[in-house]
């Protein structure tokens, strides 16, 4: 016999990898590929659903419930009823929802450019190289963290018509009709949006310090080289480079300002009269005071909805410009 029929012989009698049971090479990668997106998928479950839970639980289902009391009469003793649209119908008609619509609007228009502005040029001023930076930076967050009803009782002591040093101040200076801040149906919306300033700046300050920080370097030196100066600087180098950070902030100061509460409540009250009045206000009021739940659901239903609205609006701006 030929060396040529034994390993002819040889090939009949042997059988492929894949016949006698041991997997081949491809097979091997797939199966080790499947465990791996397996694996992958269940430490990215594993990291998203503790998260989602909490969202869930805190958040989406006190939205979907709002919504369904929204069109309900509850007044949390008895079984709510269905009502429809009544609710959205007497707000139409409800002066006291007018009138806090009006101030919320108000507030935001006033409040959104002058802490973006305000809190621009602290993070501008605090981002040079002197002497004890940090603490002043500090100084300037500290408001943020500090307790609201500890700011409110200040600011009520400062802003006092007899006895307040601000008052002093302005009649040191020769101002004879004195505010009467928050005891004035004129003068008590620019105290809480004076204080609410103060309050919010230092911790826009500290997103702009942060946006500053990745402006590079060559583009200022770039543009002193072609002449520029520190006002076509700001204009042409910061500003740009500023634009996603000033989206952000823009986004979360309108968002906080038609939700304003906290100041209102432990300053004003809403007073006098209902010169501060907020919608926030006028839904605790509603809901936790008048105990008319499906009415105070309804307005909040209103409040998301503008919030919703601006944040898309914004957007789409912010959109129209980077493209």
């Amino acid at each position: 016999m030929t060396v040529t029929s034994l390993d002819a012989t040889a090939g009949k009698g042997s059988l492929p990898s894949s016949a006698s049971g041991t997997p081949t090479a491809p097979a091997q990668k797939r199966r080790s590929g499947a465990k791996l997106k397996l694996r992958n998928t269940a430490i990215g479950w594993s990291f998203i659903l503790p998260n989602f839970a909490g969202f869930a639980i805190l958040t989406l289902v006190p939205i979907i419930t709002m919504f369904y009391m929204s069109l309900t009469d509850w007044n949390i003793f008895g079984a709510s009823n269905f009502v429809g649209l009544a609710n959205y119908q007497r707000l139409l008609g409800d002066p006291s929802f007018r009138t806090a619509m009006g101030n919320t609007f108000f507030y935001a228009i006033i409040h959104v450019p002058v802490t973006l502005v305000a809190s621009l040029a602290l993070a501008l001023l605090l981002n040079r190289k002197i002497r004890g930076v940090a603490f002043f930076r500090t100084v300037a967050f500290f408001p943020y963290i500090t307790s609201i009803v500890a700011i409110a009782a200040v600011w009520n002591m400062l802003f006092s018509p007899e006895a307040g040093p601000i008052n002093q101040l302005l009649s040191a200076f020769g101002v004879e009709n004195l505010p009467g801040w928050t005891v004035s149906t004129t003068w008590a919306m620019p105290a809480i949006l004076i204080v609410q300033t103060w309050r919010f700046m230092g911790y826009y300050m500290l997103l702009f310090l942060a946006g500053l920080q990745t402006v590079p370097a060559e583009l200022y030196e770039a543009a002193r080289m072609d002449g520029a100066k520190a006002w076509s600087q700001f204009w042409h180098v910061t500003l740009p480079c500023l634009r996603p950070t000033t989206f952000f902030v823009t986004v979360m100061l309108s968002i906080n300002a038609f939700r304003v509460f906290d100041l209102v409540m432990v300053m004003t009250n809403g007073g006098p009269g209902q010169s501060t009045l907020v919608l926030s206000q006028f839904i605790w009021q509603r809901g936790f005071e008048q105990n008319q739940f499906g009415y105070a659901s309804a307005v909040a239903v209103v409040l998301f909805a503008i919030c919703i609205l601006i944040t898309i609006i914004q957007f789409f701006w912010n959109k129209k410009r980077e493209a």
